[in-house]
């Protein structure tokens, strides 16, 4: 369409009728928000980059997280991966499309963005996106699933920078076992088998679903060592990055459709549920909260929820920070366990020398986050 606005991304052009340029306006909407640009590099369908997520003092000196967005099958140095990214909208996709196209999750991007409707998010409305990610701390080898984050974790060796995958989970009364198994076989195009349980809550089902465009199972799928329990695509792609299955992990077809073609049958799974995880990179040490299943509900009707009363995890975080634990900023934690943006914050105050701590900045001790 002629005229057309487009998403702002690293490389896109195109004029808008403001008497700003593109890059202007862009600049001015990051400074507005409180982001700064980085590294402009690789492809021209990447997103700008921006720099750490401000923890305390509002610093983010040092490299991007982890080395920025380093590639999958890279040897790890550190807990987090990935690079803080954001877009500017067109008026015309929506953040469901976007979910889409990123391999992201909705839920995720309306917990860093409360209040922005999904599906009419306007026009020049800066968004953020989840796409920096503390590790799950758990052996990194073979598939990690995390429920609680709606993500998988795949390592395409021990201890390297693995592919991260969004998922759809079960609803409520429909869990996921939790624990250790493997993946036990693959399919291509598969056939459905509904349990007597799905056909108890839906008798219009056949007992026998093949290959095709009915079947939520989608084209590829992944059976584990739980009976009945597989990761798999699905016919209805917009479920993924939400609490919709009966236990089953789903994903997108393109991303399944990658794992499929990564993983062996004998490769290790592990599936657990940890809203809060904590990881070090570069010295600091990070902190990434996640909405639990009522907030993740709550943003599912409001793209909002409700804040609680930070849990009390102080043992858990001593125990992460060791000898660091002078430079732990408290305000910073409780803040960020109540905010639950499901990104990777700064918790540790950077060492100085009496000579720096003279010249450091006026920015509040408690400023956090990207806004």
């Amino acid at each position: 369409m002629t005229g057309r606005k487009r998403l702002v991304e690293h490389g896109g052009a195109g004029g808008s009728g403001s008497s700003l340029s593109c890059p202007s306006r862009r600049h001015l909407l990051a400074g507005v928000a409180g982001l700064a640009a980085a590294g402009v590099g690789g492809p021209a369908a990447a997103m700008l980059d921006i720099q750490p997520f401000a923890g305390p003092d509002g610093y983010a000196g040092g490299p991007a997280l982890d080395g920025a967005a380093a590639r999958p099958g890279v040897p790890l140095d550190g807990d987090v991966t990935g690079a803080p990214s954001y877009l500017i909208t067109d008026g015309e996709r929506t953040l469901i499309d976007i979910a889409l196209e990123r391999d992201l999750g909705i839920l995720s991007i309306s917990a860093l963005n409360p209040g922005i409707d999904v599906w009419v998010p306007g026009a020049e409305r800066l968004v953020a996106l989840p796409t920096a990610w503390v590790l799950p701390e758990h052996e990194r080898r073979g598939i990690v699933v995390n429920l609680a984050e709606l993500r998988l974790y795949h390592y395409p060796e021990p201890d390297t920078v693995p592919n991260v995958h969004t998922i759809g989970i079960g609803r409520d009364g429909f869990t996921t076992p939790l624990g250790a198994t493997t993946v036990t076989r693959k399919q291509a195009n598969p056939t459905w088998y509904p349990t007597a349980a799905t056909r108890a809550d839906r008798p219009e089902l056949p007992g026998v679903v093949p290959p095709g465009p009915d079947n939520p199972l989608g084209r590829h799928a992944i059976y584990l060592g739980f009976p009945t329990y597989l990761i798999h695509g699905t016919n209805l792609p917009y479920g993924v990055g939400r609490r919709v299955s009966r236990g089953c992990i789903r994903m997108y077809p393109d991303s399944v459709a990658l794992l499929f073609e990564r993983v062996p049958v004998g490769l290790p799974v592990r599936i657990m549920d940890d809203p809060i995880k904590l990881g070090w990179s570069n010295g600091d040490l990070y902190l990434e909260v996640h909405p639990d299943l009522e907030q993740f509900d709550e943003l599912e009707a409001d793209y909002r929820f409700t804040a609680k009363p930070p849990p009390d995890i102080t043992p858990r975080i001593l125990a992460k920070a060791g000898d660091a634990g002078g430079r732990l900023a408290w305000n910073v934690i409780e803040k960020e366990l109540v905010a639950r943006r499901g990104i990777p914050i700064r918790i540790t105050r950077p060492e100085v020398t009496s000579a720096d701590r003279r010249h450091r900045s006026t920015i509040p001790s408690d400023f956090i986050g990207i806004y």
